[in-house]
């Protein structure tokens, strides 16, 4: 395999319309032009990232392998080493989400044990007090 060119960032930020459409994957430089069309997404989802890096949001969607694939077809370069560095400045890590651990009473509710057994046990007596009150009305009115 040849030497990809280097391509500075200034370079690709020229190509940032649907004319001429580059955009920066983990340091290499795609010229996705051609595929505007064909991407499923539609080509304004490329088209908004042209000229710039587009990796956060090409991880993000969870591309397929194939994904991957294709895309070497519109590898045209590289970054620069010191220009790799200074994007991957650029873009702030995602901070860690704490896990919320759910309540007691959530947990209970959504566990098994009240599904199976409670919601059962409570609408039989919920039927059972209604039929004895539905016997108890008529019985009155008999009388």
């Amino acid at each position: 395999m040849s030497e990809l060119r280097t391509i500075t960032i200034d370079e690709v930020a020229q190509h940032s319309d649907e004319e001429s459409c580059w955009i920066i994957i983990h340091g290499k430089v795609y010229d996705v032009t051609k595929f505007l069309e064909e991407h499923p997404g539609g080509a304004e989802v490329i088209t908004q990232m042209a000229g710039l890096d587009s990796t956060a949001e090409f991880d993000d969607v969870g591309h397929s392998k194939d994904a991957m694939e294709m895309a070497k077809e519109y590898l045209i370069g590289q970054l620069p080493e010191d220009e790799v560095a200074e994007v991957k400045a650029l873009v702030p890590p995602t901070p860690a989400q704490p896990v919320a651990k759910p309540s007691a009473m959530k947990e209970f509710l959504t566990s098994s044990t009240f599904a199976n057994i409670w919601i059962p046990t409570t609408m039989g007596i919920g039927i059972y007090v209604f039929y004895k009150c539905v016997l108890k009305s008529q019985a009155v009115s008999v009388y």
